[in-house]
């Protein structure tokens, strides 16, 4: 297991300050279609990676975003749900290239929204103990780490923007999409 790196991983690595980047919205087409696998260590990649570290940080309540938010059609996302209250396990910011889910299980129902989806939350089954590979972005190196609860929903959306799809597309039924609460 690669958790202790994953959890030590910091956007310095990079080496390169990142630029808020506008964050599209569905029915975007980019948002709808796999991404293509990147090559970690590539320069665009790397900038991309700060990017949307950068971007995740300046909004509000985001605990994850990936490259075809911000129009950029590639398997890769950021994560960091550290601040939020159903978290559990986690490893603190972290960008993935690449992922993929290797081992799943307990399926539970929990409410999901989306910075492309800002209008609606939906009930999404999720496994809630998981273990995914990726690479790092700059080094290249392939990780494998386990996690659970929130961290592991949120690892889930992640990939499922980098292969297409939005929680929209795993959720029951309209009976299972909400209008996004706003607190004033």
């Amino acid at each position: 297991m690669s958790s202790e790196r994953v959890a030590a991983w910091t956007e310095a690595e990079l080496g390169v300050p990142g630029r808020v980047l506008e964050v599209v919205r569905a029915p975007e087409g980019v948002l709808s279609a796999r991404g293509a696998d990147v090559d970690p260590t590539a320069a665009d990649i790397v900038q991309l990676a700060a990017d949307l570290v950068a971007t995740m940080r300046v909004s509000p309540g985001c605990v994850g975003l990936a490259a075809n938010q911000v129009g950029v059609g590639v398997r890769m996302f950021c994560v960091d749900v550290v601040e939020h209250p159903k978290t559990r396990t986690h490893h603190g910011t972290f960008v993935l290239c690449n992922a993929e889910v290797v081992e799943s299980s307990r399926n539970e129902k929990a409410r999901e929204g989306c910075m492309s989806v800002p209008d609606f939350t939906g009930d999404v089954k999720r496994a809630s103990r998981l273990t995914v590979r990726g690479q790092l972005p700059g080094t290249g190196e392939t990780v494998s780490f386990a996690t659970d609860a929130f961290e592991a929903r949120a690892l889930q959306h992640e990939i499922d923007h980098t292969d297409g799809f939005l929680f929209l597309d795993r959720v029951a039924g309209a009976h299972a999409i909400y209008p996004r609460q706003t607190y004033l």
